[in-house]
């Protein structure tokens, strides 16, 4: 349809002004020079002097997409928030960044959700193919993402609960599909990387879903960053509690990248905070009671899914409904579908000719 056309059109006429390749690569500078700078100064102050630079560069690089949302989510989530932790914990001669690392493993490490496999060969191996996302995985989620894309249009008659509903299974889709991909795109480069999702659908308990399952990188910055520090000094409790408060206000400053509204509404940061102190009532009923029979598996899984999607509706997702992000992500969207279904259009007209 000549809508669609003019549509994807739009879309790539808006990335390339934005020009990803430009701040790929000016993101790629700022890495080397870290790893320059940290090879020539000790941990501590003088090496995070010299790094300073690059903390900035990674904090406002993500503006530089100004027309798309998704786009400036992402680059948001890589740069501003992951990369940011690693350089910081570089600064400090910890985390998963080192100067000794070859350039190329270095870089992909630096500005992408990847963790390399300490003592890994770099060549395939059986748990390579265990992590790596298979075809069909992720056509699934592709096929899911285009069905979700086409019930937005009768959002105005969904219930507000079906409308989060969709929206949280689009995020997983969304997620579960890009971030092994990119560990997969390093994995065809010789290097071997931990997963970033273990079916979060599973867990059997708070800890399990956000310390074992979900997003496996925030949990590998946040665990050297702030909750090891803390748990020195403090003990466990405090440690948990110091990384949900982290997380709540990295998700916070996301919200703001996304919506280009200052300042942030608190919902995303009551979120993790109630879900920090839970973990941490969990882990204390654990000990005092962990003698007595657990419910069953399956109980416990239907729990799990049930608080964190209610708590979600409730404080997670309406953080994402104001300021015309809901309305800006709902338009984008629908341009990735017109780009995919213009190019599919053509392709068949190639191939029929």
């Amino acid at each position: 349809m000549p809508w669609r056309r003019q549509v994807a059109s739009a879309l790539a006429m808006e990335l390339l002004r934005d020009s990803i390749p430009a701040v790929s690569l000016a993101a790629a500078a700022a890495a080397l020079y870290a790893r320059a700078a940290s090879s020539l100064l000790r941990p501590g102050l003088p090496r995070l002097a010299a790094l300073l630079p690059v903390l900035a560069l990674l904090a406002a690089a993500p503006l530089a997409f100004a027309s798309s949302a998704i786009v400036r989510g992402v680059a948001a989530f890589f740069l501003a928030w992951l990369g940011a932790f690693k350089v910081a914990l570089l600064a400090a001669g910890r985390g998963p960044l080192d100067p000794a690392l070859p350039v190329l493993p270095f870089l992909i490490t630096a500005l992408l959700p990847v963790k390399l496999r300490r003592g890994g060969s770099g060549g395939a191996s059986a748990s390579d193919a265990k992590a790596a996302p298979s075809l069909a995985s992720c056509a699934v989620k592709a096929a899911v993402m285009a069905a979700l894309v086409g019930l937005y249009r009768l959002n105005a008659r969904l219930h507000i609960y079906a409308r989060l509903a969709l929206y949280g299974a689009h995020t997983y889709c969304f997620l579960d599909l890009l971030l092994p991909c990119v560990a997969a795109a390093a994995g065809a480069l010789g290097m071997e990387t931990e997963p970033q999702f273990d079916r979060p659908y599973l867990a059997s308990s708070l800890r399990d879903f956000w310390g074992r399952r979900w997003n496996l990188m925030v949990s590998a910055v946040l665990r050297p960053a702030v909750y090891d520090p803390v748990r020195a000094r403090a003990g466990p409790a405090a440690g948990v509690l110091a990384a949900f408060a982290a997380s709540g206000a990295m998700h916070e400053a996301m919200v703001c990248y996304l919506s280009l509204r200052w300042p942030p509404g608190g919902g995303m940061a009551a979120f993790f905070a109630l879900h920090g102190a839970c973990c941490v009532a969990e882990g204390w009923c654990a000990r005092r009671w962990g003698d007595r029979r657990p419910p069953p598996r399956a109980v416990a899984t239907v729990a799990v899914g049930l608080f964190v999607a209610g708590t979600s509706f409730w404080l997670f997702f309406p953080a994402l409904l104001k300021d015309g992000v809901e309305e800006r992500f709902l338009e984008e969207w629908a341009a990735v579908a017109a780009f995919f279904l213009d190019a599919g259009g053509k392709m068949n007209s190639i191939v029929v000719r």
